[in-house]
């Protein structure tokens, strides 16, 4: 199971491809590489057909200089395992190991992650592969660690293979073909099964029930690939060595929390807008679903890394100049590398690692910015990169115990998500239906309690049920849980655990709906909860436009103007609840937005929409009054985000705007950069896109 990172300090470096540069340009490579700091390289991964050219003929010498040189310069190595791209030459001797995406349509070659992984013919050749680069490289002094595989979950592959094993999956799972009969409501549209091989393929099917169990069923394909190369690297690898993939979070394939338990420690590949993308005072969308957009996209990425297992991360990919295609042009302003690294230092990152060092010069991503550009003549990237391998190394040890504060926990569920992809509750601005709303629901909830200081802790409801109910409320006092439409009984239970025992439970749109095959309850809903919030409905709408909401009596913060809620409604009928805020006069007699109730020794509170910024942001000074950042006199374009590293209490504080801002020490700090110290009370300027880490030496 992924825990923590068996290393000290704070890993920094790129990606590097040396067999896609002439020769001659290693050694310069390296001493430029010293020269900024690095401490680690990822290599080998994405060049299966370089290893072996042709079935059974192997070149595995050609790394050997690349780990001579980086370990002569005290720089560690990642060895990637090259599984995700196989070679033409595989794909002509077993065309069957291409991915269906619809069945019986086999993608087409060209671009890589286009088989179905868990094919046998698949399977022996990459273990071969895998066993001949591991074992010739495993005892070398350079090599700290293993990448298996790359940013895996890619596809849900149809192939008639995978479809029988998802078959054998479901008898396992249902016994009978009455019980998966009755479980799933094949009576439905006359689709009940009499023996197993009259279930139909996933390309036509209209049944949720069948949908969730697919997608769950698709995720044990991606975890087992994962823990099978994992197991077979772990025969060759040395005990002071860790096994990691990289994880790209918006992959349809996995469940993260599940494809990181035979992992030593979490990595993934957080890609985010530059520019404006980093600017507290634009609202800039991102542009692919794997971008994330906006100071709070960023640090929810941390957040959801930190939840894969609880533990800190490793970042394996993330921006060093422009990302995506030729079209996307958009290199960081001056200083945004030093913030985007901060922050997800301060969410739990223990290495920085770009992609990539070189920036290409042939194939699909050769204007996706490296820290060299097409020139490799250093330039401003290099030297602000640099910057930062200076400053981690003064950082030095600081953050080896380090761990995320936090406000609030917000569950997270895969499975909602799944369902959700395939039967959304919210519709996208033309009509059609929205496979993301389960994301814009969770990040409607996020952002506003980012923005109005808190801090968050994300939560896997499977991790959430481990915990002990009255601990978990002490520990984390208000727990969120927006749109958790897929859940037992137990869940529902715990939820209910948590406020009893003194937490304060919010409960958003959907939660208590479903049960866990996403059928719609036979309860009034939120199901299980409905005494426990004093509020129950029967009746809900989708919105075009947004419905404005009120304070009904004093709101115990600052209800900022256009708070309102937007997408959906739900019409709440109150029996003992507190009506803290209503939505403005409609025809449909909605009343209560949001509700409160006192139960136990704690609190559930109830928001029948879904909040736009201001009413999220309000919602945020509501739960939590007294974040980090007011003690800080922070301006809204500054963030302050704590933690704790042993008995070291230690804040990140940045300006994410391009004029300078102050905050004023509330304690005695020191730079752990510059080593200046500072008074409680002082005035800290920040320069514009200035990020720095204090150390809280004092309370006065």
């Amino acid at each position: 199971m992924a825990s923590t990172t068996p290393f000290p300090g704070i890993l920094f470096g790129a990606a590097y491809y040396a067999e896609y540069q002439p020769d001659g340009t290693l050694d310069r490579d390296l001493d430029l590489m010293q020269e900024a700091g690095f401490t680690v390289i990822r290599v080998g991964e994405s060049v299966w057909s370089t290893w072996e050219p042709r079935e059974g003929e192997f070149h595995l010498d050609w790394l050997q200089p690349v780990l001579d040189g980086a370990h002569d310069r005290g720089i560690g190595v990642i060895l990637g395992t090259p599984t995700y791209a196989i070679p033409p030459w595989l794909q002509r001797r077993h065309p069957e190991i291409a991915a269906e995406i619809r069945s019986g349509e086999p993608i087409c070659w060209g671009s890589r992650q286009e088989m179905d992984q868990s094919q046998p013919a698949y399977r022996f050749y990459a273990e071969r592969i895998v066993r001949k680069v591991v074992e010739r490289y495993a005892q070398h002094p350079a090599v700290i660690g293993y990448q298996v595989d790359n940013e895996p979950g890619n596809l849900l592959p149809h192939n008639a293979a995978t479809f029988d094993t998802f078959v054998s999956w479901l008898r396992k799972r249902y016994g009978t073909v009455d019980q998966l009969n009755e479980e799933w409501g094949l009576v439905y549209w006359s689709h009940r099964i009499s023996e197993w091989a009259e279930l139909w393929r996933p390309d036509g099917n209209m049944m949720p029930q069948y949908q969730l169990e697919w997608r769950r069923f698709q995720a044990t394909l991606a975890s087992d690939l994962i823990g099978w190369q994992a197991e077979v690297v772990r025969e060759y690898a040395r005990p002071d060595q860790f096994v990691t993939t990289c994880i790209s979070y918006s992959r349809p394939q996995i469940a993260d929390d599940l494809l990181v338990e035979e992992l030593d420690v979490t990595a993934g590949n957080p890609y985010y807008k530059m520019q404006d993308g980093l600017d507290a005072d634009v609202d800039a969308a991102g542009q692919e679903r794997w971008w994330h957009s906006g100071v709070w996209a960023l640090h929810q990425w941390g957040d959801r890394a930190w939840s894969s297992a609880q533990a800190p991360f490793l970042v394996t990919e993330t921006n060093a100049q422009s990302i995506g295609g030729s079209w996307q042009n958009h290199p960081p302003y001056p200083g945004q590398l030093k913030q985007a690294a901060f922050a997800l230092l301060s969410r739990g990152a223990r290495m920085i690692e770009y992609w990539h060092w070189h920036t290409l010069h042939f194939g699909i991503e050769t204007y996706w910015g490296g820290v060299l550009p097409h020139s490799q003549v250093p330039g401003r990237i290099h030297r602000e990169v640099t910057e930062l391998g200076s400053a981690l190394r003064s950082i030095g040890g600081a953050l080896d115990e380090f761990e995320p504060d936090a406000d609030v926990v917000m569950l997270w569920s895969t499975d909602t998500k799944w369902s959700w992809d395939f039967y959304p509750p919210l519709a996208r601005e033309d009509g059609s239906p929205d496979p993301d709303s389960y994301t814009r629901i969770f990040d409607a909830w996020y952002r506003g309690l980012f923005e109005s200081g808190a801090q968050v802790r994300v939560h896997h409801v499977a991790s959430f049920l481990t915990e002990d109910p009255a601990a978990f409320a002490q520990r984390h006092p208000v727990l969120v849980a927006p749109g958790l439409y897929v859940a037992d009984d137990a869940v529902l239970d715990a939820l209910r655990a948590y406020a009893e025992a003194g937490g304060h439970l919010v409960l958003g749109i959907r939660t208590g709906y479903g049960d866990e095959l996403a059928r719609a309850r036979r309860e009034r809903p939120p199901a299980r909860l409905t005494d426990a919030a004093g509020v129950w409905y029967e009746e809900y709408s989708n919105r075009s436009e947004p419905l404005a909401v009120h304070a009904e009596q004093p709101f115990p913060s600052v209800l900022e103007e256009g708070a309102a809620g937007t997408d959906w409604v739900d019409v709440l009928h109150v029996d003992d609840a507190e009506i803290l805020l209503a939505f403005e006069p409609w025809e449909l007699g909605t009343g209560a937005a949001l509700s409160s109730k006192a139960f136990g020794r704690g609190r559930v509170s109830y928001l029948a929409t879904v909040p736009n910024a201001p009413l999220a942001r309000s919602l945020g000074r509501w739960l939590v009054a007294d974040p980090a950042a007011a003690a800080w006199q922070a301006a809204r374009e500054v963030t302050v985000v704590t933690g704790a590293s042993g008995t070291r209490r230690l804040a990140f504080a940045s300006n994410w705007s391009g004029e300078a801002s102050v905050v004023v020490a509330p304690a005695a700090l020191t730079d752990l950069v510059d080593g200046v110290t500072h008074a409680a009370g002082s005035r800290i300027v920040l320069g514009p896109r200035d990020a720095r880490i204090f150390e809280v030496t004092s309370d006065r």
